[in-house]
């Protein structure tokens, strides 16, 4: 069954068209990759979802049309946008973090939450009372996708969320993302450079260029399709 289904005729900003007929679905509970060189248009892709672009096309969660609403509404809906770059608060603490991010819920079930995250993920636990700042980078990106995660979403869009990562962290990363959706059966819609990791957590994967979709299928498909291996894959 679809959760998220994506039928754009054109996005971009004021003027400037980025994508050009782009169409797919994300499953209840699945977990799509989108890959793409860079300015190819992933990052636009995962925006117009959040209602930060100018669309022609409808965008529909469980049959809700979003194309139209405020980010805010669409983030209430159940979509929760991890952006490239994290986007932390860096003078909170780590749990102010985690409380924003569960803003819209009633305090009390808020902080337990928060409180269920840190004790999930002892790093962040641990440095609870540290400015954001301080953190490293790996430790930034577990406390933003544990921030996004705080909104109980149905859909975790994820830009780029290895930039900038140290290899061994980058793959301790995607091995928690596999483990949290499979938890907390939260659909994924992961943009990311790092084809092999991403390829390895995802169901189905799509290649944009120019802001077109030019290869689509399951993860396995685009692991053996020879053009996709020497473009992304380095083989």
């Amino acid at each position: 069954m679809s959760l998220l289904t994506v039928e754009i005729a054109a996005a971009g900003y004021g003027p400037a068209t980025v994508l050009h007929e782009v169409g797919f679905e994300v499953a209840t509970g699945g977990r799509l990759v989108v890959l793409g060189a860079n300015g190819a248009g992933k990052t636009t892709l995962l925006r117009t979802i959040s209602g930060l672009t100018t669309v022609d096309g409808s965008i529909r969660l469980d049959g809700t049309e979003l194309v139209g609403l405020a980010p805010h509404r669409i983030a209430g809906a159940g979509i929760a946008h991890v952006p490239q770059g994290r986007g932390t608060f860096g003078d909170l603490t780590v749990r102010e973090n985690l409380l924003v991010g569960g803003a819209t819920r009633p305090g009390r079930a808020a902080a337990a939450d928060a409180d269920r995250w840190m004790e999930r993920f002892p790093r962040l636990g641990e440095r609870a009372a540290r400015p954001a700042a301080g953190l490293s980078g790996g430790e930034q990106q577990l406390l933003a996708i544990a921030r996004a995660l705080m909104s109980t979403p149905r859909l975790l869009l994820l830009d780029e969320p290895s930039l900038g990562l140290a290899p061994k962290v980058t793959s301790e990363l995607f091995s928690t993302l596999d483990e949290l959706c499979g938890e907390t059966g939260t659909a994924m819609l992961l943009v990311e450079q790092n084809a092999e990791l991403a390829l390895g957590i995802a169901e189905t994967a799509l290649v944009i260029e120019s802001g077109r979709i030019t290869v689509r299928g399951s993860a396995a498909e685009l692991r053996d399709n020879d053009d996709v291996r020497r473009a992304y894959l380095g083989v």
